[in-house]
């Protein structure tokens, strides 16, 4: 069988000894594959460095690791500039965040163009390809001008944005090209794959077939949705765990009786935080009885220190966290604890099962595993409600959710308030149809599809010019 060489910009180092759960079910699946098939993960080391050397390789838990470093002007320009400044944001509809400056531009491709030549020598005849998500755009074009003919497939884990947006990039269109040098581009939802489909069609007068490829650019590949699960049995076994238990019990000992709402985000103006806050102020203003007995738990761990605009975003959700309990606090409660560092996923399921609401409201997010982690801690005894944002990928499964617009205040908080009082029936209902749907799909059938499906798609070549 041939070998599976993943490709993403950050590796995942197994850890066996892990007791903590602290390694995602998207790790977990992708080193089954990797063992399975003697596989190799290639991707950045983490580390920044004056001359980076060649691609280091090392033996990791039956498959292996080959990392590069990057230089300085790589981590500003390609990873802190084009990656996480102009196409984060705008992949994410946030365009008063996205940065249009032609040094990131310039260096994103020659970095993707590094990663291709530093892999192109290890990969053998045979190889299936995986590329992973928007740092890595362009890394198959690369290999292909070099004389690859592998199957290249490539899955973009965050939303692909409307043509009209994505147009607003001067290098759109060779970003677009650059997905047409795989032979299978995967999406999380069929939105996301129709906004691909219009782009293709009527920006560059592409061709979509009956048989779902698309044409452009000299060369046919197929896309389609691929929407990633979670390992279900896995992270049950974690929110059933003795640690799990004691932070449960930890957490109903501080609430006293309290009902908790909880939310779980990496602190990202995507995520919603400002407008959760508002519609929780909103709640506790038009519901007075909740004054002392209702919590709202938000664990917001820091991320991307170097973006300028995560700085300020976390200030302005400091500001707003700080007036809403400066405006309602007793002496012997507040009502939101706000919390900056994250938390092993054992943690986390201990701290599903105690919450009566979990809170998922970005304001666009390609799946959302946190979604589906809070779904699967619930116990059918006393399950909690989760409310989603009808903007998060995970919406298109979890019809259980009390599914929202997370822009529209009164709407978030009329969906809290409905959550808090739900009957213990309804509850249940809600759970058994969000639990049917993540046994329907979980992060190993996510696998074996995208990639039976790049195994079975024909090889096609670039065209001259």
């Amino acid at each position: 069988m041939s070998r599976l060489v993943v490709v993403s910009n950050r590796v995942s180092v197994p850890n066996p000894k892990d007791r903590e759960g602290a390694q995602g079910g998207l790790a977990v699946a992708m080193h089954a594959a990797l063992r399975r098939n003697s596989g190799v993960w290639f991707g950045w080391s983490g580390e920044v460095s004056e001359r980076p050397g060649p691609a280091a390789f090392r033996e990791a838990d039956g498959f292996t690791l080959a990392t590069i470093d990057l230089t300085p002007d790589d981590y500003d320009e390609y990873y802190n500039g084009y990656a996480n400044r102009s196409l984060w944001p705008l992949f994410h509809n946030r365009m008063g965040h996205t940065a249009y400056d032609r040094l990131y531009d310039r260096g994103y491709f020659r970095v993707n163009a590094r990663f291709a030549h530093a892999m192109a020598p290890h990969i053998r005849q045979g190889d299936l390809i995986w590329v992973h998500d928007y740092h890595l755009i362009a890394f198959a074009e690369e290999l292909r001008r070099m004389g690859s003919s592998h199957r290249i497939g490539f899955f973009l884990h965050i939303p692909f944005p409307p043509a009209d947006l994505l147009v607003t990039l001067s290098s759109h269109e060779t970003l677009v090209r650059g997905l047409f040098a795989y032979d299978l581009v995967g999406f999380q939802t069929d939105a996301d794959l129709r906004a691909f489909q219009d782009y293709v069609l009527n920006e560059v007068g592409g061709v979509l077939h009956r048989d779902g490829s698309l044409e452009a650019f000299g060369r046919t590949i197929r896309a389609g949705a691929f929407p990633i699960g979670l390992d279900l049995d896995e992270f049950r076994e974690l929110a059933a765990s003795r640690e799990a238990a004691r932070q449960e019990r930890r957490m109903h000992r501080s609430l006293a009786g309290r009902k908790m709402m909880i939310g779980v985000d990496r602190l990202d103006y995507t995520k919603g935080l400002e407008n959760r806050f508002l519609a929780f102020e909103r709640l506790l203003a038009d519901y007075p009885e909740h004054h002392g007995n209702l919590l709202l738990l938000q664990i917001a761990p820091p991320s991307r220190g170097g973006v300028p605009e995560y700085g300020a975003m976390r200030s302005e959700v400091e500001h707003v966290c700080g007036r809403i309990n400066g405006r309602f606090a007793d002496v012997d409660w507040v009502p939101i604890r706000y919390v900056n560092r994250g938390y092993p996923r054992r943690t986390l399921g201990g701290l599903f099962r105690a919450a009566h609401v979990g809170l998922v409201t970005p304001l666009k997010d390609g799946m959302n595993l946190v979604a589906k982690e809070f779904a699967a801690a619930q116990t059918e005894e006393d399950p909690g409600v989760l409310v989603l944002s009808r903007f998060a990928g995970a919406a298109r499964e979890l019809d259980g959710a009390v599914i929202v617009n997370p822009y529209d205040p009164a709407v978030l908080m009329d969906a809290m308030q409905r959550a808090l009082n739900m009957s213990l029936e309804e509850r249940r209902e809600r759970r058994d149809a969000m639990s049917a749907a993540l046994k329907r799909n979980t992060v190993a059938d996510w696998r074996d599809r995208f990639v039976s499906a790049l195994r079975e798609t024909p090889r096609t070549r670039l065209s001259e010019g």
